[in-house]
């Protein structure tokens, strides 16, 4: 039996029918083997800048620029990308035929790996597939080209970059779409510190898709920080359902409705009208100036149907606009205005319009510090709103017209070479929305 009573139809990025009838369990990473899936690629995939490893080690600079005279080393990675590829392998995989996978890229620039489930499962923790590859990578250089002792340590800075001198991999060509754990906000933050820029380059800027993909990597984190226990479960897989795979075709048939002339408060007055006829919310009392004050039986429904509308009201405000700084004061006033309309809380119970503030500040204005698609879950102004937020920052970030600074072409362009071929990262509500189909009957 279910554990919960929900029944949702999934809609795609187009406003097609994928699943009817499905069980919320069965778009819970617990249960979903594709967004299981997705989490295990996101862990296991890691990306080899061999164009820039040669160039580290033909000019001595390494590890962030760092100049070392006299140490140049000139090899052919990128002609050789084949054979280097061959060597890396050779030693990731465990045995012959497991999953592990090892692809050249383009000219040979990059070489993508994926390393075996094997290895990853072999340790706890989730930096195994980047230690494992730059490890291989060193080798490899060092065997293939007979590379001397005492240069054999510019390899290993050009692969590594600076560390263990630094917290972090500063200057490596090895790249991870997850930092390492010490730029976690606490337990269970790694999926949470994926930027936003990020996720627009891995769906090519459809806002749908972008939607569903960062509030899976949200959901997921839940689970992993122990939000997504007893009464909060049921909470965090609605968001899930509504706002990222666009349950019931809800933030679908807002945006069509306000798309061409609406405005925010316009998404609203829709939303407030979708949910009065499914039986969200109901008229709680006629205040003497005719203003309706509203209730709920079902606090996390509202409030899912609530994210559902400001992802909504991002697409056709930064939509119309093409620019993607409207996105914190949009996600503020949505949730002002709903207040306001309602009388009941708004997505995240507060947060999200709280979060609108400090996003705000901090994205361009006094502070300034960068664009909305540096932004993530993990970040100390946007981590409070759990599961909501990051969903309608990535929205409006894949509608950006190349406004910002720091778009996803200049962060993250690597990201969308790996994970370019793959439908888990490039299509997520379809794979999502066919596996909950395939399971809706064992549940």
């Amino acid at each position: 039996m279910p554990k919960y009573k929900d029944v949702i139809d999934l809609y795609d990025d187009n406003g097609k029918r994928i699943a009817k009838d499905v069980p919320l369990e069965a778009i819970s990473p617990l249960r979903n083997k594709a967004i299981q899936k997705i989490a295990s690629l996101t862990e296991r995939t890691i990306a080899i800048g061999l164009a820039g490893i040669e160039k580290a080690l033909k000019t001595g600079a390494v590890g962030g620029n760092n100049w070392i005279a006299g140490k140049e080393i000139d090899v052919p990675l990128v002609k050789d990308a084949a054979k280097l590829a061959a060597d890396i392998k050779s030693m990731v995989q465990v045995v012959d035929g497991d999953d592990t996978v090892v692809e050249v890229k383009g000219d040979g620039s990059n070489i993508v790996v994926i390393i075996p489930e094997a290895r990853a499962r072999a340790g706890v923790e989730y930096t195994t597939g980047f230690t494992v590859v730059a490890a291989a990578v060193t080798e490899a250089i060092i065997d293939r080209y007979k590379i001397p002792m005492y240069k054999a340590n510019m390899v290993k800075a050009a692969v590594w970059g600076r560390y263990p001198q630094t917290m972090t991999f500063t200057g490596s060509n090895i790249k991870s779409i997850l930092e390492v754990p010490q730029n976690n906000e606490g337990a269970g933050f790694a999926l949470r510190n994926i930027m936003s820029n990020h996720v627009v380059a891995l769906v090519k800027r459809n806002a749908m898709q972008g939607t569903a993909l960062s509030s899976i990597f949200e959901t997921c984190a839940a689970y992993e920080m122990g939000d997504a226990i007893g009464p909060f479960e049921r909470q965090h897989l609605l968001s899930l359902a509504y706002q990222g795979l666009n349950a019931n075709n809800l933030v679908y048939s807002l945006v069509k409705k306000n798309g061409k002339t609406g405005t925010v408060g316009t998404v609203i007055a829709s939303l407030m009208e979708r949910a009065i006829a499914d039986g969200v919310i109901r008229v709680k009392e006629t205040l003497d100036s005719g203003y309706k004050v509203y209730t709920t039986d079902d606090l996390p429904l509202w409030n899912a149907y609530a994210a559902a509308g400001e992802v909504a009201a991002v697409m056709v405000n930064v939509g119309a606009a093409r620019a993607a700084q409207g996105v914190p004061s949009t996600v503020l006033y949505y949730n002002d205005l709903l207040e306001h309309e309602s009388g009941l809380p708004g997505v995240d119970y507060g947060r999200a319009e709280g979060v609108g503030v400090g996003m705000s500040f901090f994205s361009h204005s006094i502070y300034g510090g960068g664009g909305p698609g540096l932004f993530h879950g993990n970040h100390v102004v946007t981590k409070h709103a759990k599961g909501t937020l990051i969903p309608a920052v990535t929205a409006g970030n894949c509608l950006d017209g190349g406004t910002q600074t720091f778009s996803p072409e200049a962060t993250s362009k690597i990201f969308e070479v790996v994970f370019g071929g793959m439908p888990e990262f490039n299509t997520p509500m379809q794979i999502v929305g066919a596996e909950a189909k395939k399971i809706k009957n064992k549940l």
